[in-house]
C-alpha cells in the first residue's frame, strides 16, 4: 500500500481506502462484510469511509464492530452527515441541530471517541453556510472529528465552505465526488479550485459501480449476486449505465488493461489515482478476494500513451458536464 496526503494536510491516507456504501448492513451479511474489513487491512489499508445514513445507520455500526481491536491511532476513519437518518424534520440537513446529533450517534455506532473526517454530505440549500461551518468548528474543537469535509459540492460551494473554516481557523482538506473514466465532471472546475486551496478528492465509485470491471456485457443479464441485481440498493443506481453502448465501450479497454498486465477493475482504479488531486479512491467489496484484487492498483502508474488509448476509448460516453454536480433542492 501507498499513503497520500490529504489535500495539503498532514494526514496521510492509504491511497486506496474502503467504503461500505452499498455493501454493509445491506448487499452482504455481517460476517461477509467482517471478512472483508479484515481483507483490507491485511492489504495495508488505513482509511475507512462510511456514512450514518448507510443501511440506515447500520453501516457505521458494523464498520464499528469490524475495527474493533485494531490500533486506533493506526486508522483513519471518515463518515458523513447531511442525509435523513429519522423521521422527523430535523433528522436532516447540515443544521447545527441534526450535525451535533448527528456526529454522537455515529461516534457511537463506530465505537470510536472521534473521526479522522467529517464531512458535509451534500450542501444544504437551507441552512445558512454560516451555520453549518459554526457547527462543524465546534464538532472539531470538541475533539470529536479532527477535520473536515465535503462530498459532491460545486466549486463555487467549495471555496465558500473553505474561506468560512479558514476564518474559524479549522482544516477543510477534502472533497468526496463520484470520480470513474465515465463520470469526469471534477475536471474542469472541482479539481482546478481544489488545488488552489489544497484540497483533496477522495473519490468513490471509481469502478463505476461494477461497470468498468467488464463484467456486465453487452445483449446479456446481470451476473447473479452482482450489484446489478440487488433491489435493496445497487441496482436503481447502475441501471443507467446498463446500455449496450456503454458496455460495449468498456469491453474495448479490455486489450489496453492487459497491455498493463492488470485487471480490468485494477486498471480503473490505477486510471483515477494518476490524477494527482486525489488523495484515495474508495473501493467497496462483497467478498475478500476483490479487495485483494483491488489493492493491486496501488502504486500503479499508467504511461502516457496508455492514458491517451484509454481517452480516445472512452471520451464518446465520457460524462464531463460539472453541471452533473447538484445537491438536492438546489435552487434556480
Amino acid at each position: 500500500m501507498e499513503f497520500r496526503h490529504l489535500g495539503r494536510s498532514g494526514l496521510l491516507v492509504s491511497e486506496i481506502s474502503y467504503g461500505n456504501w452499498i455493501t454493509h448492513g445491506s448487499q452482504v451479511e455481517e460476517e461477509a462484510a467482517l471478512a472483508c474489513v479484515r481483507a483490507a487491512r491485511e492489504a495495508g489499508i488505513t482509511t475507512f469511509d462510511t456514512a450514518d445514513v448507510y443501511a440506515g445507520t447500520r453501516a457505521e455500526a458494523v464498520l464499528g464492530r469490524a475495527l474493533q481491536g485494531e490500533r486506533r491511532e493506526g486508522l483513519e476513519i471518515f463518515t458523513k452527515v447531511f442525509w435523513p437518518t429519522g423521521p422527523g424534520p430535523n433528522d436532516r440537513g447540515l443544521s447545527r441541530k441534526h450535525i451535533m446529533e448527528s456526529i454522537d450517534g455515529s461516534l457511537r455506532r463506530l465505537q470510536t471517541d472521534y473521526v479522522d473526517l467529517y464531512q458535509a454530505h451534500r450542501y444544504d440549500f437551507s441552512t445558512p453556510l454560516e451555520e453549518t461551518m459554526e457547527a462543524f468548528a465546534d464538532v472539531v474543537r470538541s475533539g470529536k472529528a479532527l477535520y473536515i469535509g465535503v462530498s459532491e459540492w460545486t466549486a463555487e460551494q467549495i471555496r465558500a465552505g473553505y474561506e468560512l473554516a479558514r476564518e474559524l481557523k479549522i482544516h477543510l482538506v477534502s472533497n468526496q465526488p463520484q470520480y470513474s473514466m465515465l463520470w469526469r465532471v471534477i475536471e474542469a472546475e472541482v479539481v482546478p479550485v481544489s488545488e488552489e486551496l489544497g484540497i483533496g478528492q477522495i473519490v468513490w465509485s471509481p469502478m463505476a459501480q461494477g461497470v468498468l470491471t467488464g463484467k456486465y456485457l453487452p445483449g446479456q443479464p446481470p451476473p447473479a449476486g452482482s450489484r446489478a441485481t440487488d433491489e435493496k440498493s445497487g441496482a436503481s443506481f447502475i441501471s443507467r449505465l446498463l446500455t449496450d453502448d456503454v458496455l460495449g465501450t468498456v469491453q474495448r479497454l479490455r486489450p489496453l488493461a492487459e497491455q498493463a498486465g492488470l485487471s480490468m477493475a485494477q486498471l480503473a482504479i490505477a486510471w483515477v489515482l494518476q490524477n494527482p488531486n486525489v488523495s484515495s479512491a474508495i473501493i467497496g467489496a462483497t467478498r475478500p478476494e476483490q479487495v485483494h484484487d483491488n489493492v493491486k492498483a496501488a502504486g500503479v502508474r499508467l504511461d502516457a500513451d496508455l492514458m491517451k488509448a484509454i481517452d480516445e476509448v472512452m471520451d464518446p460516453i465520457a460524462e464531463r458536464d460539472p453541471a452533473r454536480t447538484v445537491s438536492p433542492s438546489q435552487r434556480p
